[in-house]
């Protein structure tokens, strides 16, 4: 977490004034330990909120604006609360914008304005979810500050309409859903297609999750997402001949898919399907796993998630791939794989405690020498969805 008094101090220099009413919110960034490309498939995933994201200072004032500022970009403004709109060139502030916009038009009244400072820890563009933080802190300050009840789970679908809407990103649930809701020392199984969801205690004892950010910008993935999107589709007209009433690749069990495979005639179809049903059976197996306390099973998974991302659905990329294969080659590594949307973005390794220093340190070098770009590493903890901070 961010050194509470420096922040204090930049709010106080940005807009004036005193520490008196001064709140503070934080929302974690996420990680999804495994079940990749099933959420917009109607399957499991398996996020875990991480214990850095952002935070957020907010404060009443006078009139009727919304004024927005950041530690992490120089760009900031203020905005009348009665005429909140879409503005490319406002870039970061549209996200909190949207939430405002999202707030009022569900009936949320905000009745006064107020100044808001965030500070992420979250690198952009990592794929660990830096627009659903400041999505969910903004939507969880205003309505505890306004007087309205903080439903996690609201928030949640909230954010994602107002990312979707306002801001025009075609994102599934999960990220706010793991923002909002998760938990310390808890990892969250959830039904992306109903949300039902369970928090399944992740007992690592002495592993550590170590996040391996490629520093590839991740350029191709909302071309290539829409095509595995519509893929994925096309996998399911053709099931319906055996599953009429088929809506998602996500409502079949993979012994139901083995039958009616040959269904699908096109070979690259297949393979994304075949990937979508058999990454949702390992997240239950994940689960069943660290239910018992069997962390070797779990890595297993893991690898094996990425390997069919790489082979099935082909979203990973030489970046990921060579990080992923650098990690493997580490002793102490029960398991990694690329995690987000793919081409480029994070890993994640489950790494025994005694070898993060090796792993860092290799790692490292092994990528740098394979693709020439620089990685950044994070070793984490699974910390609570949003709160406010005493």
């Amino acid at each position: 977490m961010a050194n509470h008094k420096e922040l204090v101090q930049r709010f106080l220099e940005i807009y004036g004034g005193s520490e008196q009413g001064l709140h503070s919110f934080h929302a974690p960034g996420r990680v999804n330990l495994i079940g990749e490309h099933t959420d917009y498939n109607g399957g499991y995933v398996f996020p875990a909120a991480l214990t850095f994201g952002t935070t957020l200072l907010i404060r009443e004032r006078e009139d009727n604006q919304l004024g927005l500022a950041s530690t992490n970009f120089e760009l900031r403004g203020s905005f009348p609360l009665d005429s909140i709109a879409f503005d490319k060139a406002d870039d970061w502030m549209n996200y909190p914008k949207g939430i405002v916009n999202e707030l009022q038009s569900r009936g949320y009244a905000i009745p006064v304005g107020f100044d808001l400072l965030y500070h992420g820890e979250i690198p952009n563009g990592s794929g660990l979810s830096s627009s659903a933080s400041i999505e969910v802190v903004t939507a969880y300050a205003l309505l505890a500050l306004s007087g309205h009840p903080t439903d996690t789970v609201e928030i949640a679908l909230l954010s994602q309409k107002s990312e979707n809407e306002f801001n025009g990103v075609k994102c599934g649930i999960m990220d706010q859903f793991a923002v909002a809701n998760g938990k310390k020392d808890h990892a969250i199984m959830l039904m992306c297609d109903t949300l039902e969801y369970k928090l399944v205690p992740f007992n690592s004892g002495a592993y550590k999750l170590v996040i391996g950010n490629t520093n590839k910008r991740r350029g191709l993935v909302d071309s290539k997402y829409n095509e595995r999107r519509s893929q994925c589709e096309e996998a399911v007209q053709s099931l319906h001949q055996a599953f009429p009433q088929l809506e998602l690749l996500g409502q079949i069990s993979l012994e139901q898919y083995n039958a009616n495979e040959h269904l699908i005639g096109d070979s690259i179809i297949r393979n994304r399907a075949r990937h979508v049903v058999e990454e949702i059976d390992r997240v239950i197996r994940s689960v069943e796993a660290l239910e018992r306390d069997d962390l070797e099973e779990f890595g297993r998974l893991m690898n094996a998630s990425h390997d069919s991302l790489r082979d099935l659905y082909e979203v990973t990329g030489s970046e990921l791939d060579a990080m992923v294969e650098a990690a493997r080659q580490v002793p102490g590594v029960l398991g990694s794989r690329m995690t987000g949307a793919g081409f480029g973005g994070c890993t994640v390794s489950l790494v025994h405690e005694d070898s993060v220093e090796r792993f860092i340190q290799e790692v490292g070098e092994n990528y740098k020498a394979a693709v020439g770009l620089q990685a950044d590493f994070y070793v984490c903890n699974i910390g609570n969805g949003v709160e406010q901070l005493k």
